[in-house]
């Protein structure tokens, strides 16, 4: 869409609000609404300024004002606001020099598309993210100084099937049972559709939507794949949507990927492929179909993985679901089929244009525009450089004998560790300026100061259980 299709599109819906929109450093979409009569075609070269220093992970306040540049193509109508509202995502430029901003995230995944151009190996890399999430229907939680807490309920919750409900009708899902059950057992079915049917009134090409195996209303909705930046801005509608149909229901979505203990963790299942033109790169004739820049690939992102959790993993509450032993694909191999690997090459179809690597480690918590392009640049490494990611593992990881498990390496425990596998290991994030050596000092000064020495710092309520009375 260009600025007068934009000016046009405007026009004929009646819109009476611009909301402009943007991500900040961490992964949390912002926002400021103007009048229509603030928008022209110039605004999409001009753009609006704002206070870049109010902004998480940005400027400090003597040099604070920036520039969000809407992007034409972005355009949607809001489903929400009571008015007409033009939504619009906008690119982050400096002022002053006119270039884009080197901590936009959207900056810095449009220079991981161009940097996959610039090394000929394809034109376009296409993601398609399984993002999970859980449906509540309250959720209280409080940190103090001296006290904190934290509880979630639902209707489907297991634990309420003898709670004086007035009656109580039962048919609530038992722990990891979840997986597919009919009404009345899965509660949220008209709501995920009316989810699925707001995306797809919104332009964004939806697959399927079904209960999770969860207790308590997880839930997943799966978008077609897109091209890295078009699916990172979709992931935000996304969330946003989600969000919002839920809310207006009287529940509430969460994308934490460990809301509940001795239940299944939220994942994001990453579907990965690269095309050259119309030929799919990944098919081939190689293990299970595919090519052999496909296991070079794989051999990109075993390689990184450490260090990838950084910025797909990117929450300590990340790593209460990346736990060895349980079924978290924590063990960096690959295989086909097999669930319990890190990476699983789909064999659902034989097609060339199916042929695809599915990076199972991601988490919905993730900033999709950072998270897409670390993987895009793990993944161009491993072909670049030839790396071979060995043998494919299809026993079940899980019934492996100690020894022979404890030959294969899994994905850091924790932030930290996967902050400091960042620290040392990222000079193929550097390639084409994609990420610069600044964005990385600040994601892991951003996430140790604000989130992991906080967390390490605070006295965690079980603790009380196990040593109040030593």
């Amino acid at each position: 869409m260009t600025p007068a299709q934009v000016m046009a599109m405007a026009k004929e819906k009646g819109v009476k609000i611009v909301d402009i929109r943007f991500m900040d450093f961490p992964g949390m979409w912002q926002h400021f609404s103007v009048p229509i009569s603030e928008l022209s075609e110039s605004s999409f070269d001009e753009g609006f300024g704002f206070d870049g220093s109010s902004i998480r992970g940005w400027q400090p306040i003597n040099a604070s004002d920036m520039l969000v540049v809407p992007d034409a193509a972005t355009a949607k109508i809001d489903p929400f606001f009571k008015a007409p509202t033009l939504a619009v995502i906008g690119n982050i430029v400096d002022p002053i020099t006119l270039e884009a901003y080197s901590r936009d995230p959207r900056n810095i995944a449009n220079k991981a598309e161009a940097y996959l151009k610039s090394t000929g190996i394809g034109d376009t890399a296409f993601f398609g993210p399984e993002a999970e999430f859980f449906i509540f229907d309250d959720i209280r939680y409080e940190s103090n100084r001296n006290g904190c807490f934290y509880a979630v309920d639902s209707v489907e919750g297991t634990w309420n099937t003898g709670r004086c409900e007035e009656p109580n009708l039962g048919y609530k899902p038992r722990h990891k049972e979840g997986y597919f059950p009919v009404p009345p057992s899965d509660k949220f079915q008209d709501l995920r559709s009316d989810m699925l049917l707001t995306l797809e009134a919104l332009g964004i090409d939806v697959e399927c939507q079904h209960h999770e195996v969860a207790t308590s209303g997880q839930a997943e909705i799966d978008m077609r794949f897109k091209p890295l930046v078009q699916m990172a801005d979709q992931l935000m509608w996304f969330k946003y949507v989600l969000k919002n149909v839920a809310y207006q229901a009287g529940h509430t979505v969460t994308f934490m990927p460990k809301p509940l203990f001795e239940d299944n963790g939220t994942g994001m299942h990453t579907h990965i492929s690269i095309w050259n033109g119309d030929k799919p790169l990944f098919a081939g004739d190689k293990y299970a179909g595919v090519s052999q820049e496909a296991l070079w690939a794989i051999g990109g992102i075993l390689k990184h993985c450490r260090a990838l959790c950084a910025f797909t993993n990117p929450t300590t509450n990340s790593y209460k679901r990346l736990v060895p032993g349980f079924e978290a694909p924590v063990n960096l191999a690959y295989s086909s089929r097999n669930r319990s690997a890190a990476i699983r090459i789909p064999m659902y179809s034989a097609s060339p244009k199916a042929k695809r690597i599915e990076f199972r480690t991601p988490d919905p918590s993730c900033n999709g525009y950072l998270a897409f392009s670390a993987m895009l640049m793990a993944v161009l490494d491993g072909i670049q450089n030839k790396l071979d990611p060995g043998d494919p593992l299809d026993k079940n990881l899980y019934d492996l004998p100690p020894e022979e498990l404890a030959e294969i390496p899994s994905a850091p425990g924790a932030l930290d560790v996967s902050l400091a596998a960042l620290a040392e290991d990222n000079e193929f994030l550097l390639k084409g300026d994609v990420f610069t050596k600044d964005v990385i000092d600040m994601w892991i000064d951003y996430k140790t100061e604000n989130e992991v020495n906080p967390v390490k710092l605070r006295p965690h309520p079980h603790e009380f259980h196990l040593y109040y009375d030593i």
